[in-house]
């Protein structure tokens, strides 16, 4: 009786498909903001880069929650840490719907970035229950939910700002929190953690990972930087359809369909980083980020050469971070979730500073300052990966001897 209740759940097809429903629901709630920045800003009179802090905001607290949130899913059952947070997202999502003041949405999208990180909990846990063999391929399609989430969130949300106003899109997603609520409830395994140890050294031993693990320092400097490409686009383009072609919210949103290719590329590249060299193919999808902020800074003034864009940037990202998160979930399985709140909580700087510099860059110099911002991120990530590639094979051999 007792080694039943000890061993490890199986990650079933059906367990494997609430994790990944779950986690492109529960994601979405960070990305609702950004296309209806023109729509908050004309609400509370304000300028476009004070709209922007918003999305600044969403990502910060979302940061903060990786830091201070996720690591308990080293130390508490994974099931109960994320019914209890969902509480907060729920609570956080009707304030911002409620919110009077810029003041008071900024607060509440910090607080909505703090508890919306259920999905890196998932994560982790998906890994601890898939076969080693299989990591990647699982990641891959969770992921793939993620992505569908993050552009699915601002197709929905531009369409609901376009027609029932912006305040709208937060009390349908309180709703459908409530909804993922009792599916997590009913569906998910309990899943025990291993450390057992007091939180302020679970903290402390963030701080020590980070400093031991090579490949964990790399992959999250390339997540940084990446997201931080992804965020300056995405955070921006609403105003570029705005002013320079007078389009809407719905429209910003339609632009996110595009990127669900990068969905359908997340899974293939899942699948890719079982079988081939991480690092190569790190190379290739960090190409596809710089080409896709050139064709960007060339059709400023053309939709198509946009959307061919968004499939490439999305791609390039998305399939950045699965190569990632396939390499740092292989380095130490007691501490996944550590592993997971370093990489995540970079990943997010880097997108809160991508956003910022996005916001600040359009009010200056337009749209050709995002492009410059996106160029310049993508390829210093390069330049790095191709440098460090002889101190990373060092650094295997030492470990394997």
């Amino acid at each position: 009786m007792t080694s039943k209740i000890s061993e490890k759940p199986h990650l079933t097809p059906l367990i494997l498909w609430i994790m990944t429903i779950t986690t492109g629901f529960v994601v979405a709630n960070i990305y609702y903001n950004q296309p209806l920045l023109d729509d908050i800003a004309n609400s509370y009179h304000i300028n476009s880069a004070k709209a922007g802090q918003v999305a600044v905001f969403t990502q910060i607290g979302y940061a903060l929650g990786l830091l201070f949130i996720v690591p308990l899913g080293d130390m508490f059952e994974r099931k109960k840490l994320m019914l209890i947070d969902f509480i907060f997202v729920v609570t956080s999502l009707l304030i911002a719907a409620w919110a009077p003041t810029i003041t008071i949405l900024l607060i509440a999208s910090l607080c909505i970035g703090i508890s919306s990180v259920i999905p890196q909990l998932l994560v982790p846990m998906a890994a601890h229950l898939a076969q080693p063999h299989e990591r990647g391929k699982k990641i891959g399609f969770i992921m793939s939910g993620l992505l569908v989430g993050i552009l699915a969130s601002r197709t929905l949300s531009g369409f609901i700002g376009e027609h029932f106003g912006w305040r709208a899109m937060f009390y349908i997603a309180a709703g459908m929190m409530l909804v993922i609520w009792l599916l997590v409830y009913l569906q998910l395994p309990r899943v025990e953690a291993d450390y057992k140890g007091k939180y302020q050294h679970l903290m402390a031993s963030l701080v020590k990972i980070f400093m031991d693990e090579p490949a964990l320092r790399l992959a999250s400097f390339r997540g940084a930087l990446c997201f931080a490409c992804f965020s300056a686009f995405w955070t921006t383009l609403v105003f570029l359809l705005k002013y320079q072609f007078n389009l809407g919210s719905d429209v910003a949103g339609g632009f996110g369909l595009l990127g669900v290719l990068g969905a359908v590329a997340a899974g293939m590249m899942g699948r890719l980083s079982d079988k081939m060299d991480s690092y190569k193919l790190s190379a290739f999808t960090i190409v596809l980020i710089i080409a896709s902020f050139v064709l960007f800074l060339l059709s400023g003034n053309n939709l198509i050469g946009l959307g061919i864009g968004v499939i490439l940037m999305d791609v390039g990202v998305q399939a950045t971070h699965i190569s990632n998160q396939a390499v740092i979930f292989a380095l130490n399985p007691a501490a996944r979730n550590r592993i997971n709140t370093v990489y995540m909580v970079s990943y997010f700087i880097g997108g809160s500073t991508g956003t910022f510099l996005a916001t600040m860059a359009w009010q200056h110099y337009q749209w050709p300052g995002v492009c410059a911002i996106g160029i310049t991120l993508s390829s210093v990530v390069l330049i790095v990966h191709l440098l460090t590639r002889q101190k990373m094979k060092a650094h295997r051999a030492t470990a394997l001897s």
